[in-house]
Order: structure tokens, then C-alpha cells, then sequence
């Protein structure tokens, strides 16, 4: 029985510092914007109060941005960074990484990394032999998309796809990227959870920002059973964007969204014609989901009689994708 308790806890052990699950980091080279996204099932659960998958989150300013995770290290995080900021390319880097890894073992590594260059990306990535299947990397000229206990390969495969067929901001092609992999066991630790992961984070750095201090930094350290990061994360950003004066005008020769009355004191008639959207998320200042309505007709009537009275904010998806948002004030 001991024996067996030793096993249990040692395979446990594994899987649990096996983190940092699925992961981007991209540069967008007209605008200098540099940027990182990820999603973990492991350090909200084994290391509780930490700060989640955002710990294997790198980002300098004006240079690039580096992801070290599988069994991650913070040495040789600090040591990617130091390379970096003497002049390394990404593929550099991670040659030096391989050869110097703080404990003699980068075949339980994976990294992914990529920088300005001066407008010109380069990405590189490396997943050692033994980190834990699924493992892959793919990479673009200015992105690296890598995860490691994953369900399959279709987890990075969407992930690339939304980043890439995503029209918008690097922050707006990131948040695609994520919601690519918003599938059930994404991270297969979590598929017991019926999520794709515990924690999730969107970072994002212009050239003159602090390392500190980034224009965009948005985690979710951590998430109750059976509720999805990813979805609190989205509400986090779109609240962001509200925040910043971000908006994105859907009307157009064919289609409308109209809303109304706003302040409202408890009813909001919402009508849309040929918006294509499908499903709306209410949100509070905090990014908590109050509502969730999946839309079948053109008008609806929204009844927020219950909520108290406060600023919300309405998000609108077509097909998984948050397309615009807008708030409204209930008094």
C-alpha cells in the first residue's frame, strides 16, 4: 500500500510540474506590438495563489518575447532573457538553452520564442523528446504556437488557424488564437473538468512600454470547477477594449444592431439584422459572465430586472468569435 501511495504521488508530482500547457507568442512587425497568450490545467490546483500560466510569460519590450514551459524553470527563463537582450536570435537562444539548461536535462523542455528584428520577425521553437505526449510546435514568420499534454494536434492546428485567418489587432489575433483552443481537455488534464484548462493569460507590449508595465495584461490566475478560463478571459479583454475606446462598428449596407433603452431599468429590446450573431455574453466590470443568450431570431428582449443596478458589458459572437462589444448602463 505504501509502495503504491509513493507511485501514486510521484506520477502526480509529474504531471503536475509538467505545466504550461498551450501557448503564442507573436510580433506584429509594422506596429512593434509584441505579444503573448497561454493556458495551463496545472498551477491553479498544485501551487494555489500563484500567479498561473502567466508565469512563463516573457516579454521585452521592442525585442521579442519568450515562453519556457514543460517542467519550466525560472533559470532558464532568466537565462533566455539575458540572450535576448545580448543580441541572440530566437534560434540562438535556444541552441544556447539546449546546451545550458540549469539542470542537464532540455529533452523535458519546450520553449517558443520570437522577436522584432527591426520589422523583421524570426520565431524559433524547440519541444524536447520528453515532454509529455501531445507535444508539438508550429511555427510562422512571426509567431510560435507550442503545447505539451495536450488531446492532439488539433489543439495547435485551431489555434493557428483563428491567429492567422483573424483580421484585427495582434491583441485581437491572440484572443482568436486562444478561443482556437477553447475545447474540452485542450490541456487532457482537464478533460475530467470539462474545460480546456484552469488558467489563462493575454499580454501585450508597445515598443515604449515598461517590462513592468505593458499596454495590455490580462490573467486569470485560476477558475472553479467547470468554468472555462478562456471565456473569462475573453470577458477580461472585452472589457479591456471597452475601456480603451475600442470598438468595432458592425453596420454596414446589410446588416444593423440595434439596442434600446440605454440606461435601461430593467428591459433591453436587442435587434439585429443580418449580423450573422449567434450567441451574447453579459459581463460585469469585474469580467464575470451574468448572462449568456444564444441568439435563433433577429430580436430579442433582454430582461435585466434582477441585476443590480450598474454598468454591464454586452458581447457579441459569431461563430465562437467575439466580434464586437458595447456597454450598457441598468439604473
Amino acid at each position: 500500500m505504501k509502495y503504491r501511495f509513493l507511485f501514486i504521488f510521484s506520477l502526480f508530482a509529474i504531471l503536475a510540474k509538467a505545466q504550461h500547457t498551450f501557448s503564442i507568442v507573436a510580433v506584429d512587425s509594422v506596429t512593434g506590438e509584441i505579444g503573448s497568450a497561454g493556458a495551463t490545467c496545472g498551477d491553479s490546483i498544485v501551487w494555489p495563489g500563484t500567479p498561473g500560466a502567466k508565469i512563463i510569460s516573457e516579454i521585452i519590450p521592442g525585442k521579442g518575447a519568450i515562453h519556457t514551459q514543460s517542467y519550466h524553470l525560472a533559470a532558464n527563463q532568466t537565462n533566455a532573457r539575458n540572450r535576448m537582450m545580448a543580441g541572440d536570435s530566437p534560434a540562438q537562444i535556444i541552441y544556447w538553452l539546449t546546451m545550458n539548461d540549469v539542470e542537464g536535462d532540455p529533452s523535458v523542455r519546450q520553449y517558443g520564442i520570437v522577436d522584432y528584428n527591426k520589422g523583421h520577425p524570426r520565431s524559433a521553437a524547440y519541444t524536447g523528446t520528453d515532454c509529455l505526449d501531445y507535444k508539438n510546435h508550429l511555427l510562422g514568420k512571426n509567431y510560435s504556437i507550442q503545447g505539451n499534454i495536450l488531446i492532439g494536434r488539433q489543439v495547435l492546428d485551431s489555434m493557428e488557424s483563428r491567429f492567422k485567418n483573424t483580421k484585427g489587432t495582434l491583441s485581437d489575433k491572440l484572443m482568436a488564437a486562444m478561443q482556437g483552443a477553447k475545447m474540452v481537455g485542450a490541456d487532457s488534464r482537464c478533460t475530467s473538468n470539462g474545460t480546456s484548462s484552469l488558467s489563462a493569460f493575454l499580454r501585450v507590449a508597445k515598443p515604449s512600454d515598461s517590462p513592468t508595465k505593458l499596454f495590455l495584461d490580462l490573467n486569470i490566475a485560476g477558475t472553479a470547477p467547470g468554468m472555462e478560463p478562456i471565456d473569462k478571459l475573453q470577458s477580461k479583454y472585452s472589457a479591456w477594449k471597452l475601456t480603451m475606446g475600442i470598438t468595432e462598428n458592425l453596420k454596414s449596407s446589410s446588416s444593423t444592431l440595434k439596442f434600446f433603452p440605454n440606461p435601461t431599468t430593467g428591459l433591453l429590446n436587442l435587434e439585429m439584422n443580418n449580423s450573422g450573431i449567434d450567441k451574447i455574453e453579459i459581463t460585469n466590470q469585474l469580467g464575470q459572465v451574468m448572462l449568456i443568450i444564444e441568439i435563433k431570431v433577429s430580436s430579442i428582449l433582454i430582461d435585466l430586472t434582477e441585476f443590480t443596478n450598474s454598468i454591464y458589458f454586452i458581447n457579441f459572437y459569431r461563430k465562437g468569435v467575439n466580434i464586437s462589444n458595447t456597454k450598457v448602463i441598468k439604473n
